[in-house]
């Protein structure tokens, strides 16, 4: 294909490249000297430090870009699409999915609404669960022999992300694949050139990848995941159906819930956006993640309320439609928050956590091989590193805490991150996840490398409110080994 892989030698001497430099562009930049780096048990002080003065105020970043999406909510909501695509004057469209949901309503659904409409499509059935370099490749492949003019996505954030990348590549057929990929690891180039229509219906109640332009996948040989990023690559529309939940397996429900949880923690505790720095020189360079600010604030508080009211319910009863509408509302809800706020720590660990994977399957899913479903890869590592940061903002992790659900009356700010971390673990243990890194096939032997594949991750753990480096990681990393 076009869109050609590039030598696992080149990207190796790009990864020492990195190890040895720290990326300045404004996607990465973090605001130097603000918190200090502390020794096990060193006490500290709770509070946002202020930026070093050796950085100047017009250094710093002074403006938000919101980045909407156009969503569609309701019960049956599905059997719109075929008008939609008909709207648009479509000649033909590509479907894609798994070869699981495609026995599943939400694919017979939306097909019956096409076919109503009168829609010429194709379906590619064979998206990869967590998809790879290599599945992103077969797909893209199918969409340039294709020669679509549309694209709908009916499934999961593997799905959605892989339509986006489908979409992308075969809307400029002469791209070669590291062109979009994130830095250090790709060439991270804008996004110029005009995509296709795009509609995206989710299965899951996890990613929230229908509102956002992101893309993430394992990059096989390097053993950690990394992502493209770009906002034209955001569909045009998301279906928001609660019918699509209630076939959802039980572990399915509970991954893909801690994704939503992580989502909103870390976008809501992230480095607040007007204490990045540099700040870009044109607005078109301005990054997606752009720290935490008050509009996706707005979307994150209200995922957290859901989550606290509704998640366990809706893990436990599949025919609690209130239960499960909700938080399909929260995937999306979190999703808009982190969309324009970013991630951290949690999804920045996550990505090494699930490229070495070595024998895990988990129940659920069907998948013909090893795979630590990406919820389930985050949230592990949620009570290290709530820890961890709280330092640098207690007020919101106490906040967080307060919106989960839990009593803080009596909780001292200096004690935020520890019952913001038994907040996350009693979710955990309410739900049954893994207990610990240890639990999913990981050894203590194994954290050079987890470490080693996180450093590149620099687009997200550059947003951490209190920075990171090697001993950190490896800390973090070896207080997740067990959890409970």
């Amino acid at each position: 294909m076009a869109a050609r892989q590039v030598s696992r030698e080149s990207v190796l001497v790009m990864l020492r490249a990195i190890a040895s430099a720290t990326c300045r562009c404004p996607a990465h930049s973090h605001f130097n000297g603000s918190c200090t780096h502390l020794s096990p048990g060193e006490r500290v002080v709770p509070q946002r430090t202020s930026v070093t003065k050796s950085k100047s105020a017009e250094d710093k970043e002074y403006a938000i870009e919101m980045a909407g999406c156009s969503l569609r909510y309701g019960e049956g909501v599905t059997n719109e699409v075929g008008m939609d695509f008909a709207n648009l004057g479509v000649k033909k469209l590509c479907v894609m999915t798994d070869t699981n949901l495609a026995k599943l309503p939400a694919v017979k659904k939306a097909i019956e609404s096409l076919n109503r409409s009168k829609i010429s499509f194709e379906v590619y059935d064979k998206v990869r669960v967590e998809p790879t370099d290599k599945s992103f490749g077969d797909a893209i492949d199918f969409a340039k022999r294709g020669a679509f003019d549309s694209y709908l996505a009916i499934g999961g954030g593997s799905v959605i992300d892989t339509c986006k990348v489908a979409n992308l590549y075969a809307s400029k057929p002469d791209a070669e694949f590291l062109d979009y990929v994130n830095a250090p690891i790709g060439k991270n180039l804008p996004i110029m050139h005009p995509l296709k229509p795009f509609v995206a219906v989710p299965t899951t109640s996890g990613t929230g990848s229908e509102t956002t332009g992101i893309a993430v996948f394992d990059f096989e040989d390097l053993k950690f995941k990394t992502g493209i990023v770009g906002r034209p690559m955001r569909p045009m529309l998301g279906l928001i159906d609660p019918h699509h939940t209630l076939t959802m397996p039980e572990r399915v429900v509970v991954n893909s819930g801690f994704d939503v949880l992580c989502h909103a923690l870390e976008s809501f505790t992230a480095i607040p956006y007007n204490e990045r720095s540099p700040r870009p020189a044109n607005p078109k360079d301005r990054p997606t993640y752009q720290g935490s600010n008050p509009i996706s604030d707005i979307w994150a508080r209200q995922a957290l309320r859901i989550l606290g009211t509704y998640f366990r319910r809706a893990v436990y009863d599949a025919d609690d439609i209130e239960a499960r509408s909700a938080m399909h509302l929260a995937s999306s809800f979190a999703g808009m928050g982190f969309g324009n706020a970013g991630v951290h720590l949690c999804h920045g660990l996550s990505y090494a956590i699930s490229g070495n994977v070595k024998t895990y399957v988990c129940k659920d899913y069907e998948n013909h091989h090893p795979v630590v479903p990406h919820g389930l890869s985050v949230v592990l590592t949620a009570p290290a590193v709530f820890k961890y940061t709280y330092p640098l903002c207690p007020d919101r992790h106490l906040e967080a805490i307060q919106l989960l659900g839990t009593d803080t009356s009596g909780v001292r700010r200096e004690d935020a991150g520890l019952v913001l971390s038994e907040t996350v673990k009693q979710f955990m243990y309410d739900l049954k996840v893994d207990n610990g890194l240890k639990a999913i096939g990981l050894r203590s032997d194994d954290i050079s490398k987890l470490v080693k594949g996180t450093l590149p991750q620099e687009r997200v753990t550059k947003l951490s409110p209190r920075p990171v480096v090697e001993e950190d990681l490896a800390r973090l990393f070896e207080e997740s080994m067990s959890v409970f």
